[in-house]
């Protein structure tokens, strides 16, 4: 027998002090707050969404030219993302890309929203649930030829084009603009197509 335990059945395990079910509390507080953070739909500082903006222009396909590295898009090439309308009004998101390592095409399919306003690129994205994080397009070609795109944070970074490649000098434009606003352009992916 544990000495001064009890039962508590707001856990449904035994503790042996009243001090560990508010560790357990502190902590799930933490944790659950450092994912709803990470689920940001606010602008990072110095990302301005671009004005104005046309949903209607932007749907279509897009290639992915450069990223920074995450998880997800690992070993990816020949990345694409399709936007396009849902019934209920939200942007279905279709991203493919084909993984290298793996020797296999890999889809991925979210649901996009606009927020602020119909006439800024800002939108929050999601691929898990009610989990939504921030889209925000902060340059974007007059003819909406290329993009350039940030996340929550300035760790999510792409740029896309409607072809598979992209001209250097807007390239060499666009990555000004995004060592302006904290982008780590260093580490800038170059995506194979």
């Amino acid at each position: 027998m544990l000495p001064h335990s009890t039962f508590d059945s707001r856990a449904g395990f035994q503790a042996n002090s009243a001090g560990t079910w508010r560790s357990l509390m502190l902590v799930t507080m933490i944790v659950f707050g450092l994912l709803l953070a990470g689920c940001s739909t606010t602008p990072p500082a110095n990302v301005t969404p671009v004005t104005p903006f046309e949903l209607s222009r932007y749907l279509g396909q897009w290639h992915e030219i450069a990223r920074l590295d995450h998880s997800f898009e690992r070993d990816m090439i020949k990345v694409t993302a399709q936007y396009s309308m849902n019934p209920d009004g939200s942007v279905k998101v279709l991203n493919r890309g084909f993984n290298t390592k793996k020797q296999a095409w890999k889809d991925a399919v979210g649901k996009a929203w606009l927020i602020d306003g119909p006439d800024k690129g800002a939108l929050k994205v999601s691929f898990f649930g009610p989990f939504y994080g921030g889209y925000f397009i902060t340059a974007l070609d007059p003819d909406y030829q290329w993009a350039m795109v940030v996340g929550p944070d300035v760790d999510y970074f792409w740029i896309l084009a409607r072809q598979p490649t992209i001209d250097e000098g807007v390239k060499s434009d666009l990555l000004k603009q995004a060592r302006t606003i904290g982008i780590a352009v260093d580490d800038i992916i170059w995506v194979a197509q």
